[in-house]
């Protein structure tokens, strides 16, 4: 019975557990559901206010802006009004005119949804998030018609969630104020189309020559592609991207229903290019000066989300209406280039600023909005990237000087392939300066190599040096062999920062934008960075200076103007020629890079010499009557007279030949101090001696060059007598007393440095004819005739004197007789 109630105790207890479990789980559950409640309504809440304060300066709702447009004003870089924006090719439809197979087309490339949601699609939208969150934001876009035509009428290009806020908010308002048909009807009229072209029935009459009830369906599919990106799908400018653009339409028209698998695959094989009309047929297609630089206007409006035909903008460039005429000329001029179908590309900069002067986009052009060369391309750089990838980065990391010995040697890339250099040659170990004055290529991978690939790519990115996103630089990128390229305006950016001190300032053609109600301001001036070392900046230009003055860029030398520049050709894989040609340069007032090659990569350049013709001339048009500094020496900088051939670097010494010296620069802190001792201390020359007989004295002089901390040491040696010291001096001559006649003399000059001792120099003083005559001696004695020979003599001796008495006394007068006679015969 105990054991009964003990398990009916137990049981008790084991239901009251349970019960208990289950009234805290209850619990648990309700505490969290009420948390989730709570927390969906603060989100609720937080996400009303966040899209209350996101559309709280959101631009008001305008009918009106859905209207007629407003053109552009377009100043030139003295506040000078040179051209208006705003008078497009645009010709208005009106929905009923538009054919059903274009309706569906446009549904079924940008909103299939269109008729059934009310200004956003949720569906789409949903999906465009899970990508956003996936591949980042902004990655797709969910917008209807309906916002794409907000967009064009009130809102910028931004990717922001503000903007996208905003967007929805207006799109919401427009739903409500118009109808389905005619919101579709201001989104085909207002859509761009490519270049100045406006609206479904323009781009019809202009590619096609059709009215819209008369185009075919790839016809019809190209049109509704082209508004996604109008100037790259433009067919006249890309014919075969704008193919691919057309194919992806038709595969959306059949995905959709709209179109049989059929007709889409007999439309997807007819190629666009043979639809097209004759451009020259074209209206608007007209060339004109400023057409290349209209081109970078437009790009970086849009960039800020505005429409310079529509919105009614002022817009101040930085254009030189005088260099773009020039420009404009060199490029269609028949003297220059051999024939009409090679093209280039030309841009001007101001060093200082990155302000574009002038846009040369290419030769003889026939589509408004069409390919710029200057801006567009991707060509491979050659060896204009040399200062950019290899030696740049050695000066700013390493403290290379210009003097840096490099070994131009059979050499490899880390890969074990071969570098080459252009002429097959290798010319030993010579100096960075001489390298890239010559454009060596083995020379420039070593730098590379020993500065390594991710530095050298950080220094050329900051340079403005475009990479794709997650491209990492080989070793041949070192001397120009690029996956994909740069363009003119990429070299014309990173070498003004070389002039520039290394400041980089961004290439603009626009300095500052008023908005239409003529108040609000856009500042469109970049910040300068500073990239580099002003070290690096100055020893890199003094080395360009050495490729115009000597180098492979001698052609482009402008007279009177300090200029740096570099050269720069490409090769074929599998034959002989170069498809492109460069050459980059600058002063310290204007910064050009030329281009020059064809548009077809498979064609040589005859002549690769013709940018530094275009440069040379430009700049010296560009310069005329502007007093052009020179560059100048940073204080981290020292220049040093450095014995050639000395390697590491040794200062020249005081006896080292003028024409063993070259003067290179060498960053502060980082400069030999070692002086050479090739060369011994040079001897004395010239040396003369004179003798002055009264005094005694002798006189040695000699010539030596001015040398600082140089004595003398003067020897003296009696005949076979071992020499003697007799006098130091810093003087060039020295005066010796006491001179014995009778005597050769040896005197010794030596030139003596830091005790080390040049070779003598003698001369020999030969006084033995100055010897005096002896004195005669008295004779023993007289013989007898002799004694009566002196007796006869000194009678005579006496008669003569008597005689003298009597015949030569003074007269009267008081004057000797001879004297008197002497007178008158004088007379």
């Amino acid at each position: 019975m105990s054991e009964n109630y003990r398990s009916r105790t137990e049981r008790r207890k084991s239901s009251k557990k349970k019960k208990q479990s289950k009234r805290s789980a209850k619990r648990v559950f309700k505490r969290i559901f009420l948390t989730l409640l709570v927390l969906g309504f603060l989100l609720l809440v937080g996400g009303i206010t966040t899209f209350a304060i996101m559309i709280s300066d959101a631009p008001e709702f305008d009918p009106e802006k859905l209207k007629d447009p407003v053109s552009s004003k377009v100043y030139d870089m003295n506040d000078q009004l040179i051209t208006e924006l705003g008078t497009e090719k645009r010709d208005l439809v009106t929905f009923e005119e538009i054919p059903d197979l274009l309706i569906n087309a446009i549904l079924a490339t940008e909103d299939v949804r269109f008729f059934d949601h009310s200004g956003i699609d949720l569906i789409r939208l949903g999906g465009a998030v899970i990508s956003n969150f996936t591949d980042g934001f902004g990655s797709q876009g969910a917008s209807t018609l309906t916002q794409q035509v907000v967009k064009l009428s009130f809102l910028s290009n931004e990717k922001t969630l503000k903007r996208k806020a905003q967007e929805a908010w207006l799109s919401f308002q427009m739903e409500q104020a118009f109808t389905k048909e005619q919101i579709f009807e201001m989104y085909v009229n207002k859509v761009s189309m490519g270049g100045n072209i406006y609206g479904v029935k323009a781009a019809a009459r202009t590619y096609f020559g059709k009215e819209l009830d008369e185009l075919s369906l790839p016809e019809v599919a190209l049109i509704a592609g082209l508004p996604q990106r109008p100037n790259a799908y433009n067919p006249f400018v890309n014919p075969d991207l704008a193919d691919e653009r057309k194919n992806t339409v038709l595969y959306l028209m059949n995905k959709h229903g709209f179109i049989s698998e059929e007709q889409m695959e007999e439309a997807q094989n007819t190629h666009i290019e043979t639809l097209l009309v004759e451009q020259e047929n074209n209206e608007g297609n007209e060339d004109s000066p400023y057409d290349s630089f209209i081109d970078q206007i437009i790009d970086e409006v849009e960039e800020l989300g505005y429409n310079v035909y529509t919105d009614g903008l002022e817009i101040y460039t930085t254009i030189d209406v005088d260099a773009q005429q020039k420009v404009y000329e060199l490029l269609n001029s028949d003297e220059i280039f051999p024939n009409d179908e090679i093209q280039a590309g030309v841009i001007l900069l101001d060093t200082k600023t990155g302000e574009i002067r002038a846009i040369g986009g290419g030769r003889y052009q026939k589509v408004q909005r069409g390919w710029n060369y200057a801006i567009d391309i991707e060509r491979q750089p050659g060896s204009t990237i040399k200062p950019i990838l290899d030696y740049g980065p050695a000066i700013e990391y390493l403290h290379w000087s210009t003097y840096h010995i490099l070994v131009d040697e059979p050499h490899t890339y880390s890969t074990g392939d071969p570098v080459t250099n252009w002429d097959g040659q290798y010319d030993g170990a010579q100096t960075m300066r001489y390298h890239l004055k010559d454009s060596r290529n083995v020379p420039a991978i070593k730098a590379l190599q020993t500065v390594g690939l991710e530095k050298a790519q950080s220094f050329a990115e900051n340079l403005g040096i475009p990479f794709k996103e997650g491209e990492v630089i080989t070793e041949a990128y070192g001397i120009g062999g690029f996956n994909t390229g740069i363009a003119p305006i990429d070299l014309a950016g990173a070498y003004s920062a070389f002039g520039n001190n290394g400041i980089y300032n961004e290439p603009h053609a626009i300095r500052k934008i008023v908005l239409s109600d003529g108040v609000t301001e856009i500042d469109m001036t970049p910040e300068p960075k500073s990239v580099m070392s002003d070290y690096t900046a100055f020893m890199i230009t003094d080395m360009l200076k050495s490729v115009v003055q000597s180098g492979t860029g001698y052609r482009a030398a402008v007279s009177g103007v300090p200029i740096a520049g570099k050269t720069g050709t490409t090769n074929f894989a599998d034959k002989e020629g170069s498809p492109d040609s460069w050459f980059a340069g600058y002063s310290t007032e204007y910064t050009a890079a030329i281009w020059v090659g064809y548009e077809e990569q498979t064609r040589a350049v005859d002549d690769t010499k013709i940018p530094q013709y275009i440069f040379k001339q430009l700049m010296t048009y560009v310069h005329e009557g502007v007093d052009t500094a020179d560059f100048e020496q940073p204080n981290s900088v020292v220049k040093l007279a450095i014995e050639e051939g000395s390697n590491p670097a040794k200062l020249a010494s005081e006896f080292t030949p003028e024409d063993k010296i070259i003067y290179e620069y060498f960053v502060k802190g980082y400069e030999p101090t070692e002086v050479s001792d090739n060369y011994e201390v040079p001897p004395v020359y010239n040396l003369t001696i004179e003798y002055d007989e009264l005094r005694e004295e002798v006189t040695l002089k000699w010539d030596y060059e001015e040398i600082d901390g140089i004595r003398f040491d003067i020897y003296a040696s009696l005949e076979q007598s071992e020499r003697e010291l007799v006098a130091s001096t810093d003087e060039n001559e020295w005066t010796i007393s006491d001179v014995a006649l009778g005597l050769t003399y040896t005197f010794t000059v030596y030139a003596v440095y830091e005790e080390k001792t040049s070779e003598p120099e003698s001369i020999d003083l030969d006084l033995t004819s100055f010897m005096t005559e002896p004195e005669p001696t008295e004779p023993p004695g007289e013989t007898e005739e002799e004694m009566e020979e002196d007796e006869q003599e000194g009678e005579m001796g006496e008669e003569t004197e008597d005689w003298e008495e009597e015949d030569h006394g003074e007269n009267d007068d008081g004057v000797e007789d001879g004297n008197e006679d002497t007178d008158e015969s004088n007379e």
